[in-house]
């Protein structure tokens, strides 16, 4: 039954091959841009997990603030002040806390032979490096023996490197950090630095050798990661435990102030996911004006072939039949089309290749990008739009064919 189903579209397929081949190009044109559309959803989401990944997702920096509200006694406007008592009481009080660091940090004279800049030297434990996601581009990042021994070694952050030694190696050398000879010892990659960003000039140092450029008893900040899904949960911990240990008022948020990058992850998921429905919906309609010109060119066809048809039911055809015929011709060229607008999705996806997006305004930024990527996804989604768009343009002329009166099709002239 399906192989002469098939053979019956094909033949009246063949029959009609320029208007068949424009119907086909229509819907293969629609069906791109629906692909296409999803992709760059696809590809926007990507962007943004990119950007997000360059800094840390689960990751929580507190900071210290000023108390807006009297509480325990005591008036607003009380400056709080983080020590290594906090970061003790945040490791044993929140379980879901993985790797954390304390921060202290200053603008420092750095020089190199001739050269000197100020740049930002900062203190932090060896596990900042996972923490804040750094990659290296040479030698070592310092390790705990590093740590413990108080060396004199420092990491330079990408522009900082070129700044101070231009194109020479500077892994091995020594350089001057108000004034105290340090080693370099590694070279970060670069990150992606929006604006006037110092991100790329900083120099890091073991937190227990930054205690020789700085007093470290009172804590710029204190960084963390962790490992649970319920940050918002977390973040009202941490503010409940820092609230008991500097009485102020939990609900305080100028006392501490806590950055959750979850928070900003969870925001952009929802505005991809709305940007996605959006672009699949804009390409819906897009696919369905071929599928009108598909419901057209099937209506005609039913008309043309009206005596076709009365002599399909004098010999016995039943309703269903015709409808399965029809049905399936209009299927036929829904998906021939289909397969050729895959094709050509894929085409100009390749061809593109990456479209500006965080780069315009951010260097290193290029992982920010756009890429048209067509994932399994898009094509599943792009498939059921079709089919659905196919069904309902095949089925009116289907319907319209199978309850021809046979009399009257075989009186049409």
């Amino acid at each position: 039954m399906l192989k002469d189903v098939l053979r019956e579209a094909y033949s009246a397929m063949r029959h009609n091959r320029r208007r068949t081949t424009l119907t086909m190009l229509g819907m293969a044109w629609g069906i791109a841009t629906v692909v296409m559309l999803l992709a760059y959803g696809d590809g926007f989401g990507q962007a943004c997990t990119n950007i997000f990944a360059q800094f840390g997702t689960k990751l929580m920096i507190v900071v210290p603030g000023k108390t807006s509200m009297q509480a325990g006694g005591q008036k607003a406007g009380i400056p709080v002040r983080l020590t290594m008592e906090d970061v003790d009481i945040l490791t044993t009080s929140i379980p879901q806390i993985t790797h954390i660091t304390p921060e202290v940090g200053k603008e420092a004279s750095m020089q190199y032979d001739t050269r000197s800049f100020n740049f930002q030297v900062t203190g932090n434990y060896p596990n900042v490096y996972s923490i804040r996601a750094l990659r290296l581009a040479q030698g070592r990042f310092y390790n705990q023996e590093d740590e413990t021994e108080r060396a004199r070694v420092t990491v330079l952050a990408s522009e900082a490197k070129e700044k101070l030694f231009s194109g020479r190696n500077a892994l091995g050398e020594r350089i001057r950090i108000d004034g105290i000879s340090f080693e370099v010892i590694g070279v970060l990659a670069p990150k992606m630095q929006e604006g006037d960003s110092d991100i790329n000039r900083v120099a890091f140092v073991p937190f227990s050798t930054v205690r020789d450029l700085k007093d470290t008893h009172y804590l710029n900040s204190i960084w963390f990661n962790y490992e649970t899904t319920e940050y918002t949960r977390l973040e009202q911990s941490v503010r409940a435990v820092m609230a008991i240990q500097h009485k102020f008022n939990q609900t305080d948020r100028r006392a501490l102030l806590v950055f959750n990058l979850m928070e900003q992850v969870h925001q952009f998921e929802v505005i991809t996911l709305g940007l996605k429905i959006l672009l699949g919906f804009i390409g819906t309609l897009t696919l369905g004006i071929g599928g009108v010109g598909l419901m057209n060119i099937m209506l005609v066809s039913v008309t043309q072939r009206t005596r076709e048809i009365g002599v399909e039911k004098a010999l016995g055809a039943r309703r269903r039949h015709i409808l399965i015929q029809f049905l399936a011709e209009a299927l036929t060229i829904t998906f021939m089309g289909g397969v050729l607008g895959v094709m050509l999705a894929y085409a100009v996806a390749l061809s593109v290749g990456r479209l500006t997006l965080y780069s315009a305004m951010a260097k290193n930024a290029e992982a920010g990008d756009i890429r048209l990527a067509i994932h399994v996804g898009t094509l599943i989604v792009a498939t059921l739009i079709l089919t659905m768009v196919g069904l309902i343009s095949g089925m009116i002329p289907a319907v319209r064919a199978s309850r021809l009166d046979p009399i009257e099709a075989l009186r049409y002239e």
